[in-house]
């Protein structure tokens, strides 16, 4: 995990995860991290705002690691009055939105809480897989 933030213009996070067992915990507690000394510079504007970046980055590392099983990285930054979140994977598929399954226990609201909590949200095919890009109020 690599915290970058002095001397190098706006505080920003890149961390890489293997994608196996813990990925999505070492995840968030990556992003955590950087939510928590992000907020001692610049205060949130929201009472909810660092809880939602969470909420965004486990949901994306999650379905990296569901749906695209490898390596994947993380990133966050802070520009503008805007976190961005991105999480790179091995898979250029893009994001699908599924019939959330409330029985089943098999997921499907992922990518419809994303949509809902980023003012702004992309996804950019790579050769190798794909980022998805997450923009956040904070």
């Amino acid at each position: 995990m690599e915290l970058l933030s002095e001397g190098l213009g706006a505080p920003h996070l890149r961390a890489d995860f293997d994608g196996h067992s813990g990925t999505i915990a070492r995840a968030r507690d990556a992003a955590d991290a950087f939510l928590t000394k992000l907020a001692g510079t610049e205060p949130p504007a929201g009472d909810r705002s660092h809880d939602d970046a969470l909420l965004v980055v486990s949901e994306l590392v999650t379905n990296a690691v569901r749906h695209a099983p490898g390596p994947l990285t993380l990133c966050l930054a802070f520009t503008e009055g805007r976190v961005q979140i991105t999480v790179r994977d091995g898979d250029p598929a893009p994001p699908r939105p599924r019939q959330a399954d409330l029985n089943s226990g098999g997921g499907g609201f992922g990518w419809s809480i994303v949509e809902r909590i980023a003012d702004r949200l992309s996804v950019h095919p790579l050769p190798d897989g794909k980022e998805i890009h997450a923009f956040l109020p904070w």
